[in-house]
């Protein structure tokens, strides 16, 4: 009998698990003895969160990087056409959604191993959820450039490209530029265009709002630093 590599999500931020992620997905990520992982210290928090069957150090995490090669990760994923179950687990929310993970899922693919993904918080559906933006036409940027004169360039074309295509753009920003990032979109975008920010999804920090670009300039800047914070905006049709 083959087993399966199962898609775990993980927290946001902190907040009780009970939260984000449902009784049958944390009893399962709890029986499991194999994990992938982008970090294997956040995946041994998350471990410890969720509770586990066996002790934490009996618990095999392989850590996903740049350096692994495609026999490491046909290697690890070896035990699952032997009956076994494997854990994919990402350092925040979905895994292989805006994660390296995809390519411990296309490997899988390959090789014939069921994928299980299971539910569990992502900030991109949530913050789109919760923007009032266009939900049926959006894309993921990840991080804008670092440089000031190039990351305005591309938020510039970014936002021509939403009022083309009526298409909301989203993008993250290391959680100690969130506030230099804001003020760069306040200071490139249009006036109409739609900005959302949405920080801390998921915990007791969560705040989420949608404003004009305009109207964002009228009002406090919003208490981002060192809190994860999606940035979501669309502009109007050209």
């Amino acid at each position: 009998m083959s087993g399966a590599l199962h898609l775990i999500p993980v927290s946001l931020g902190p907040a009780p698990a009970e939260r984000w992620l449902p009784a049958d997905v944390r009893a399962l990520a709890g029986r499991l003895d194999t994990y992938i992982a982008e970090n294997a210290k956040t995946a041994r928090a998350f471990l410890k969160q969720v509770g586990t069957v066996r002790p934490l150090q009996e618990i095999t995490i392989h850590t996903l990087d740049a350096k692994t090669g495609a026999a490491d990760i046909q290697r690890w994923l070896a035990p699952v056409r032997d009956g076994r179950d494997i854990g994919l687990v990402s350092e925040a929310g979905c895994p292989a959604v805006a994660d390296p993970g995809a390519t411990v899922v296309a490997a899988a693919h390959r090789l014939g191993i069921a994928v299980r993904p299971w539910v569990g918080p992502s900030s991109i559906l949530l913050g789109l959820m919760a923007s009032g933006l266009d939900g049926q036409r959006f894309a993921f940027h990840g991080y804008a450039p670092v440089d000031p004169a190039e990351r305005a360039r591309q938020l510039r074309a970014w936002e021509q490209h939403s009022a083309r295509h009526h298409q909301t753009q989203l993008l993250i920003e290391t959680p100690y530029r969130n506030a230099a990032m804001f003020a760069t979109l306040l200071a490139t975008l249009r006036g109409d265009t739609r900005l959302c920010v949405a920080r801390a999804l998921t915990t007791d920090d969560e705040w989420v709002r949608t404003y004009p670009v305009a109207e964002w300039k009228t009002r406090p800047a919003p208490e981002l630093d060192k809190r994860p914070t999606l940035f979501l905006y669309l502009a109007q049709r050209s």
